[in-house]
């Protein structure tokens, strides 16, 4: 047996560890994306990358907005904005190589001593309110412009500033509602990569530090890859020695010996490095869900640690020698813990039948992050306790313990009440119910961001003074015979956004219909109410000439280059999926009721659309996961026992722990995201080891010759110990996730540790009762 050659097991496991924690620092790396919970094999999605690659992205770009509390027309704080804005264009750093020189992205330069360095400039384009000018139709010279602000004369600020404040295309844009904020617009390159996204950040921050602005707000895809990254890092430290301490305090309260705690933590501690050396061999990236990684490591391995030590010092208890209890151990537990394992990966397993690529991932790093948990506490912590003397570990005594008192009380309890426990659980069930009917999907941005994170709070800012930061996209699709620049086909189009000014919560909406209407009011003495399309089709093929000049000037931005395609673009308050949706089902209702389908097609498309998708999505793959889960379980239980009616007691008690956690998301009114969906997987998972620790004791016993009744006190009284002790340490370790400043993780947090505690009472209150009732 491999605890007669300690040394060699120890070193091989000492190795392992040491190469993972090699492996995990030099390999792993944090991303956050919203691409990332894109639904993959979706039609939508398949059209909006077909859409996208036609155009250009709808979240390449950088907002920086930029405060003064006096209101933003002051000669000083104009000049400093507009030097800033043309500062920022020039960003740039030096990158060791390129894979192809794009002039537009890298630029070489050589030093006096003649050495060449390659720079990258991530920033395509920086616009601002100073930079904006209106077009003005001159008899003599054609066309010509003036400057939003006259920056040189203060004097007309007053009047430049009520034409602004009246202009739908820059309120909301390049100015908040009440005149204190100036944004710059940013477009940087697509697919930005993480370091690239970091280093452009920090040059943002010191430029502004530079000027010495007040106050400044950053908005984008960018910024959030950035932030959260460095957030991720902070919290995945902080779950995991968080989660040690308590697991610590657990265990010292369990073994009151400082050896005994000793070999539990480095059981777990091995099992964690093992993990993450496998996370970083295959160069894993994490996303915003890793944060769990370490928790999940931590609780199970400590479960199963718990599991084999309380076995262990039970034999010893009844006068077994250190050998004979180690033997008895790894055969009786290390199957007991081997089959609850098995049950747990199977509860992540079922995450890979969503169509979320994170949540794929996530479910089969956990399976097999539970399954080396198995195998590291199994071997590593029975050499351990081979290598030790017993009173180095525990101490021993012969006074019942707290924990057998209590369940055999609890034994009592499900004897002489039985009624009244099945009443209590059908009541349960009722409210559990009541709550199921309340869970929304109406999933939000700001649900999922960090609490009181400049991120966050930026995030807010821009919401409440701008246009937000969800894309909206409508494409447009011209039916033979039309182009882009047809009358009829504008008009349409004009339609459309007319249409969308009824909803408040959609702003800022663009297409090629603000060409013509800027034309149509430089040839009106740029007056604010000629913003219009042109009446006549004589006045638009007029402006025709000129508008085709501007959109060639400016790319595939608003139309194609073939102009069979055109686009609407606009941004969405955060509002909720559930809300957009409602939203997009009655617009495109009505555009198929009043958009002459033989001029044009339409459909909605864009980041935001393809992402608010999940909310079915993640309605969808979480009765396929669960009933996956159920299936699978259902068959290893119902091969173990060969007895259809335990199957129904394993699964029965873990019904009311999955009803309970969807009872929570409904009455405190939590949407049902992608990131707290798995909890259910992981509910299941966990809630049903208890149930099959308890049933294989009881199994245990019943082969020995004992009655149903004896069977289930000694169930009780051994096995109930030890779910008990391992349920306290699960909730404290998962009530760690309170400490983070990610919503859904202080949701999943709050599921798990209040659901774990109603599956041990179903668990030691509802199994005695249906043994007795149909195990005869």
């Amino acid at each position: 047996m491999y605890v007669n050659y300690p040394k060699l097991v120890i070193s091989f496991f000492a190795t392992l560890s040491i190469l993972g924690l090699f492996l995990a620092i030099s390999r792993i790396n944090f991303s956050f994306d919203f691409e990332q919970f894109f639904p993959s094999g979706d039609e939508d999605l398949e059209y909006f990358l077909e859409f996208r690659e036609r155009f250009e992205p709808d979240d390449n770009f950088l907002l920086i907005g930029i405060k003064r509390e006096e209101g933003v027309f002051q000669k000083e704080f104009l000049e400093k904005v507009l030097q800033f804005s043309l500062d920022i264009r020039r960003t740039e750093w030096v990158v060791q190589e390129a894979d192809t020189i794009d002039n537009s992205i890298y630029t070489v330069k050589e030093n006096n001593q003649g050495d060449t360095s390659i720079f990258y400039n991530p920033v395509q384009s920086a616009q601002c309110l100073l930079q904006f000018e209106y077009p003005i139709r001159n008899v003599f010279t054609g066309f010509s412009t003036i400057p939003a602000i006259h920056l040189e004369d203060s004097t007309l600020f007053s009047r430049d500033s009520m034409r602004i404040m009246k202009d739908e295309r820059l309120v909301g844009n390049f100015i908040s509602e009440d005149a204190k904020t100036l944004v710059v617009v940013l477009k940087t390159v697509e697919n930005i990569d993480q370091e690239s996204s970091k280093e452009l950040i920090k040059n943002i921050k010191q430029l502004v530090n530079s000027y010495q602005f007040k106050e400044y707000h950053i908005l984008g895809k960018v910024f959030f890859q950035t932030e959260i990254v460095k957030i991720q890092i902070w919290e995945f430290i902080l779950a995991t020695l968080v989660s040690i301490l308590l697991v610590t305090l657990s265990m010292f309260f369990i073994f009151r010996k400082l050896w005994g705690v000793i070999i539990a933590l480095v059981s777990i501690l091995v099992g964690l490095l093992m993990f993450v050396g496998y996370l970083g061999l295959f160069a894993v990236t994490l996303d915003t869900m890793a944060l769990l990684y370490p928790v999940i490591m931590i609780i199970v391995a400590t479960s199963d640690v718990v599991h084999v030590m309380s076995k262990y010092i039970d034999e010893l208890l009844i006068g077994k020698d250190k050998v004979s209890a180690i033997k008895i151990t790894i055969k009786e537990i290390g199957m007991s813990i081997f089959l609850t394992s098995t049950t747990t990966a199977i509860g992540f397993i079922s995450l890979v039948t969503s169509k979320l690529i994170p949540i794929q991932q996530f479910g089969l790093n956990a399976a097999i992050g539970v399954m080396i948990a198995y195998f590291s506490v199994l071997i590593f912590t029975t050499t351990l306790l081979a290598l030790f003397p017993v009173d180095k570990i525990i101490k021993l005594n012969n006074r019942k313990s707290t924990w057998v008192s209590l369940m055999e009380k609890v034994y009592w309890i499900t004897k002489y009440h039985s009624k009244k426990i099945v009443l209590a659980f059908l009541v349960l069930i009722t409210i559990c119910f009541m709550g199921i009917s309340m869970v929304s999907t109406n999933t939000q941005i700001e649900k999922i961001l960090p609490k009181n994170a400049k991120v966050t709070n930026d995030f807010l800012f821009f919401e409440e003074n701008f246009s937000g930061f969800r894309p909206f996209e409508i494409a447009v699709s011209l039916k033979d015979g039309f182009s882009t620049d047809d009358f009829e086909v504008i008009q349409e189009i004009d339609k459309i956004e007319q249409y969308f000014k009824q909803f408040p919560e959609v702003k800022s909406m663009t297409s090629i219909t603000s060409v013509y209407k800027s034309i149509h009011q430089a040839y009106n003495s740029n007056n604010y109410d000629k913003y219009v399309l042109p009446e006549s089709e004589n006045k638009f093929k007029k402006y025709k000439k000129f508008a085709n000049k501007l959109l060639a000037q400016n790319g595939a931005i608003l139309v194609s280059k073939d102009k069979k395609y055109a686009r609407i673009s606009a941004r969405v308050l955060d509002i909720g999926a559930d809300n957009i949706k409602k939203i997009t089902e009655q617009s495109t209702l009505w555009m198929n009721e009043n958009i002459d389908s033989s001029i044009l097609s339409t459909r909605l498309t864009g980041t935001g659309i393809i992402i608010d998708k999940n909310s079915d999505y993640v309605r969808d793959s979480l009765f396929k996961g669960l009933l996956f889960a159920i299936l699978l379980i259902s068959i290893i239980i119902a091969f173990i026992y060969k007895n259809i009616r335990m199957l129904f007691i394993a699964l029965i008690p873990n019904v009311l722990p999955m009803l309970i956690a969807a009872a929570i998301l409904g009455f405190l009114n939590i949407p049902l995201e992608a990131g707290v969906a798995i909890v259910f997987a992981i509910i299941f998972g966990i809630a049903i080891d208890d149930t099959i620790h308890l049933l294989s004791k009881f199994k245990l016993t019943k082969d020995k010759g004992y009655s149903t009744d004896a069977a289930i006190l000694i169930m009780l009284k051994e096995t109930g110990k030890a779910i008990c002790l391992t349920t306290i340490i699960l909730f404290f370790g998962f009530l760690s996730l309170f400490l983070s400043s990610n919503p859904p993780a202080i949701t999943i947090g709050l599921l798990i540790s209040g659901t774990l505690l109603s599956a041990l009472i179903c668990d030691v209150f509802i199994i005695p009762v249906m043994l007795r009732k149909w195990i005869r």
